[in-house]
């Protein structure tokens, strides 16, 4: 039953790299964004709670998350294992997942920040579905526009410049705690990020031990 944490800063293609992972070993890639997004459209009432948030502009809380991935854990698929992407974010996340369920292997996707800075900078996102494309490495096939909606593609105000940067750094302060607690577990593993998605998907598979195809 492999439950797999995939962690890192934004940009890292922990999600690029979850999906596939998650099919091969047949069980289920979970994101919290996806989550709470998943429990707004089906209208649960953690749905709703986290919609309130969401449409004011806030950050849903912890507890409220934590409530949300309890749930989708709590179902058969996600019983056999899972690949669990970009959460915990923090120390007491970690706790509180550990609390939950065991989990066999944390990956860290590292990459330097001046790329993360390129990466980001360059995302567009559809406002319509949430697809989301990189100008560099993943455009959309007609410039501007999302291939599923057509609708006219945004960058986030916070996937600006400045406003990455701030990101980074507050991501890598949260960071280093929870590595430092998943290290002492003896659970981490560091990937370099570095390179094609078929490239960073080898070291991947390596590291988790799984057969390169």
């Amino acid at each position: 039953m492999p439950r797999v944490v995939l962690l890192g800063p934004p940009g890292a293609g922990k999600g690029t790299q979850a999906g596939p992972l998650a099919a091969e070993l047949g069980v289920p890639h979970l994101s919290t964004g996806d989550l709470l997004r998943a429990a707004v459209a089906k209208a649960t009432s953690l749905g709703a709670e986290a919609d309130g948030y969401m449409r004011a502009g806030h950050l849903v809380p912890d507890e409220l998350v934590l409530r949300i991935l309890r749930a989708r854990l709590s179902e058969p698929d996600a019983r056999a294992g899972f690949v669990l992407d970009g959460y915990p974010r923090n120390r007491a996340q970690a706790e509180t997942l550990a609390a939950l369920v065991a989990v066999d292997d944390v990956l860290y996707f590292e990459l330097p920040e001046e790329v993360l800075l390129g990466r980001l900078t360059q995302r567009r996102s559809c406002p319509r579905c949430g697809r989301v494309y990189n100008l560099s490495t993943r455009p959309p096939r007609s410039p501007g526009r999302c291939d599923v909606e057509g609708a006219e593609l945004l960058q986030r105000s916070d996937d600006r410049p400045e406003a990455v940067r701030v990101r980074l750094a507050t991501y890598r302060e949260q960071t280093e705690p929870l590595l430092q607690y998943y290290a002492g577990a003896g659970l981490l593993r560091r990937l370099d990020a570095l390179g094609s998605t078929e490239e960073v998907g080898r070291r991947l598979r390596a590291a988790l031990r799984l057969p390169n195809v």
